[in-house]
């Protein structure tokens, strides 16, 4: 539906401003500007751009830019403009007129201009652009003379009509398209290029008809009208659904606002010796230092990125590395590219950093029409950091600051090659980073089967539990219908450094059926899939991957940040790889392992059943001895690769049911292999299921009701410590963590029994042992009583996945319903199951470290819930003057890298 015609208005009364201030107009061009490169946020990055250049002296096409503060004013006074507006922008087109020689809605020399948006924060493609705007019936015979080229007046004046119609009055490109291709399709034309002048003037009448067709009323021909039509479209864009969709995605502020940049246009569409292009001044990708870029021969610039026509290479050599027969620009002008070169070195040097260039050529000289920071792979912001920091232009610490910790994530996983085609079939949340592809299989015992026959697979549940550790332990990916960012599956996968997708909600699991459905789309066990992490996508068929590789400048940046940085970074270990892999990255410790995913292995799940069903404290200290070498085992193996680092060992936490077997296939199973009698199997499941078992029988809970299980967990603790210590000749000093503690009384209680167990240990092997007994601060209570159990705990542990839980009320596993919803309406700025919640949980965590260390100086303070990974809640924990955090092994190198922003003074990557 077309949209209504836009008319100016001016808010007269202007309450807000009575006494002129605000300034609400900015010129640029001929070799000075009104603004400057730090007014962003009034000028929008477009507009700080464009008059920094012209400061520069560089060949800017002269024009004004109308300030965000405009935009601000026009959606707080019903979409009306300050009453200085119209005055402001008729001195900004004087300002063009005299520069140019040329006069804004003149018939005979008529100036012709474009009208872009500009945020602080870039936002490519999301808001709108008018080009060649003042042409009208009159104006583009005046430019055909001036140019002596009738073709390119109405070819130009085709393009206005097209954009303005569906940028201002909501007539779509399509129906441009349509008379554009029928009439080529008449002719014998294939390319644009074929129509000569007469052809695009029928064309013209041929839109003009349509237009009025669509919106009842006739193409304006008013250049004043047109120029506040495009204005008013370019604010109205900042609150579009595809802006305000990358506004939320990329946590820009909505409260920014738009600029609006008015200029003279310049055209790439004047012949062979015009062009348009866009450029980098290093390549995006690697990093490498040479112009990069694309140019089109007599086009302008949506032509570029239209994709009608293929681009050219800006450099010989990027021509020859193509195999491209098109001519260079490099070869065709050289004059245009000499000055281009020593154009993007300018800005460079002046900016320090990679840019992002527009330029257009009009009949052989350049114009420049945009700089800004350049968009570019983890990969390539690394080396640019490491060789601007080489060249002197930066320091080693602003090369560190940089690099946006969250980007590290590209360079630690596969990642889907960009040239693939992708067809999405649903999609979720990206609760892991990396792609993967494999067959569909819907049961963790399939999974392992299929890897062992060697054949890669997905593993496709509604949801995930502890028992299906071995599936995802096998599969390639994890893929999950169910479940938030903090799910079950998706802290498990980021542990095992496996891309999950969690929260698929569109997407239908049919386990009777062994498929899958979503969109329209059937997938059964076997077909092939592939799951994006990093972006939550669900694709059909296998996708070309782009393998992770660690370059020397990764070592050299981090090198650096850990040279800066206070905090120190454990990671979340379990298992002897998952240490492997984090003393690979960097890791100074183990800050947490979960000791119950030891005990899923199916030579260990027996016993551990045996324990759950023992009737007596006899048979279930019989179990136990069973898990008691091979708990040990797994001690040893942790304490001799991390060689003297700290460990921190969680004692059993989650509740005893979920190590049993619920389906009545599967009580069977495991009653015929112990020997048990299935229904008392399935009475004991029956007796300790729970309705809300996270805040049920677990962690504390556990120990105080079955003090032997902590018993031997401390007893292979400490005799794994005096093993390892012995064969490596480091001394070990396991840190034992009680978890889920609510009260001092509780965790005295178990600290005195793995006191007594230290002790029978160190008095049975003669050796001293050296460790202490700490516990995780997971619930509101124990933050508040923090000084009374720092009394006797020696350290704390912010298990703030819990305290993110047990503060909101909220469960994690079904938060993704809502939580989505809660952040379109504002309510939450982020999901605090990714980010800390500052204002709550954060204080929480603030009130337990100032109390605890208030009661014990010297109390140790770490953080081991997922938010260690995660740079603002890195940030936070600097601030709040925590020892550590501790994350999965692959988010090591995150944590690093923000535990060295945090220390420099600059907070978690932002969009400013």
């Amino acid at each position: 539906m077309a949209k209504t015609k836009k008319t100016t208005k001016i808010d007269k009364t202007d309450k807000t401003n009575k006494s002129r201030k605000a300034k609400w107009v900015y010129t640029f061009g001929d070799g000075k500007a009104e603004g400057r490169a730090d007014m962003r946020h009034l000028l929008g990055g477009k507009g700080a751009g464009l008059a920094e250049m012209a400061n520069l002296g560089l060949p800017v096409p002269p024009g004004f830019t109308i300030t965000t503060e405009v935009c601000t004013y026009y959606y707080a006074n019903n979409k009306s403009y300050p009453r200085e507006l119209a005055d402001d922008v008729a001195a900004g087109l004087a300002h063009i007129a005299r520069v140019t020689g040329r006069t804004f809605g003149d018939h005979s020399e008529p100036l012709l201009i474009s009208v872009r948006s500009g945020a602080r924060a870039s936002m490519p493609g999301m808001m709108d652009t008018v080009l060649n705007l003042g042409l009208n019936d009159e104006t583009v015979e005046a430019v055909a003379k001036r140019a002596n080229d009738r073709r390119f007046a109405y070819d130009s004046y085709r393009r206005f009509i097209t954009m303005y119609s569906a940028v201002v009055l909501g007539v779509g490109h399509h129906h441009f398209e349509e008379i554009l291709d029928d009439y080529k399709e008449s002719k014998g034309y294939v390319l644009d290029t074929d129509l000569d002048a007469e052809d695009w003037v029928k064309l013209v009448e041929r839109y003009k008809t349509r237009v009025k067709e669509e919106s009842d009323a006739a193409f304006p021909q008013d250049p004043h009208e047109q120029l506040w039509g495009a204005i008013g479209a370019v604010f109205g864009s900042w609150m579009n659904q595809r802006a305000i969709t990358y506004r939320r995605l990329h946590n820009i502020p909505e409260d920014w606002g738009t600029a609006v940049n008015v200029q003279a246009m310049v055209f790439g569409n004047m012949g062979e010796t015009s062009a348009t292009g866009v450029a980098f001044t290093r390549n995006p990708s690697t990093g490498d230092k040479r112009l990069y870029g694309e140019f089109l021969v007599n086009a302008q610039g949506e032509d570029v990125v239209a994709g009608i026509r293929t681009p050219q290479e800006i450099t010989e050599a990027a021509r020859q590395e193509a195999g491209s027969d098109k001519p260079s620009m490099e070869r065709t002008m050289p004059d245009a590219f000499a000055e281009l070169t020593r154009i993007s070195d300018v800005l460079e040097r002046h900016y320090r950093d990679m840019q992002d260039l527009e330029f257009t050529v009009e009949q052989g000289k350049l114009w420049m029409l945009q700089t800004r920071s350049g968009k570019r792979t983890a990969k390539a912001a690394l080396k640019v950091a490491v060789e601007l920091a080489n060249e002197g232009l930066v320091s080693k610490d602003e090369a560190v600051t940089r690099i946006d910790p969250a980007s590290l994530d590209q360079l630690l996983h596969p990642t889907i090659d960009p040239s693939a085609t992708r067809k999405v079939i649903a999609t979720g949340l990206p609760a892991s980073p990396g792609a993967a592809s494999g067959e569909i299989v819907f049961s963790s015992d399939e999974a392992e089967a299929l890897k062992a026959q060697g054949r890669k697979v997905i593993l496709v549940r509604v949801e995930t539990s502890p028992e299906d550790i071995h599936g995802m332990h096998a599969a390639e990916g994890i893929l999950t219908t169910r479940g938030g960012m903090t799910s079950h599956a998706a802290v498990v996968a980021r542990g095992m450094g496996k891309p999950c997708v969690s929260g698929a909600g569109n997407l239908r699991v049919d386990y009777a059926a062994n498929a899958m459905s979503a969109g329209g789309v059937t997938l059964k066990k076997g077909d092939v899939v592939t799951i994006d992490g990093s972006t939550g996508q669900v694709l059909a068929g296998k996708v070309p991957m782009l393998e992770p590789e660690l370059s020397g400048e990764f070592a050299t940046v981090m090198s650096w940040a850990d040279a800066k940085r206070r905090l120190k970074v454990r990671a979340n270990a379990d298992t002897p790889n998952d240490a492997r892999v984090a003393m690979k990255f960097g890791a100074e410790g183990i800050g947490l392992c979960r000791t119950e995913h030891m005990f899923f292995d199916e030579d260990r799940i027996r016993a551990v059943r045996e324990m759950i069903l023992a009737d007596d404290d006899k048979a279930r200290r019989a179990a136990l001895a069973k898990l008691l070498p091979m708990q040990r085992a797994d001690f040893v193996a942790l304490f001799e690769i991390m060689g003297g680092l700290p460990v921190t060992i969680r004692l059993l936490d989650p509740p005893l049911h979920e190590f049993l077997p619920h389906s009545k296939d599967e009580i069977a199973e495991v009653a015929q292999a112990m020997g048990a009698d299935p229904r008392r199997l399935e009475d004991r499941a029956r007796e300790l299921h729970e309705f809300n078992p996270m805040l049920g029988f677990r962690g504390c809970r556990i120990a105080i009701a079955y003090p032997e299980i902590a018993e031997m967990q401390a007893r292979a603790i400490f005799e794994a410590a005096v093993a390892a210590g012995k064969r490596t000749g480091k001394p070990v000093v396991p840190e034992v963590m009680v978890p889920l503690i609510a009260t001092r009384a509780e965790f005295d209680l178990v600290k005195a029994r793995i006191d007594a167990m230290a002790q029978a240990v160190a008095k049975e092997t003669g050796a001293r042992l050296d460790y202490q007994v700490g516990t995780m601060i997971e619930l509101p209570r124990s933050a508040l009583l923090a000084g009374e159990i720092a009394e006797t705990a020696e350290f704390f542990s912010f298990g703030t996945n819990d305290l993110t839980q047990t503060t909101f009320g909220i469960s994690r596993d079904d938060a993704a319903s809502f939580l989505g919803i809660y952040a379109a309406k504002g309510i939450l700025k982020v999901d605090p199951f990714v980010t800390l919640d500052r204002d709550g949980v954060g204080e929480l965590v603030r009130i337990a470290a100032e109390r605890g260390r208030k009661a014990r100086p010297d109390l140790k303070l770490g953080i081991c819930g997922e938010h260690g990974g995660d740079a603002a809640s890195v940030a936070f924990c600097h601030e709040i003057g925590l020892d550590y955090v501790s994350c999965s092994p692959f988010r090591v190198p995150i944590a690093r890298l923000a535990a060295a922003h945090a220390a420099l003074g600059k907070g978690p990557a932002s969009t400013a």
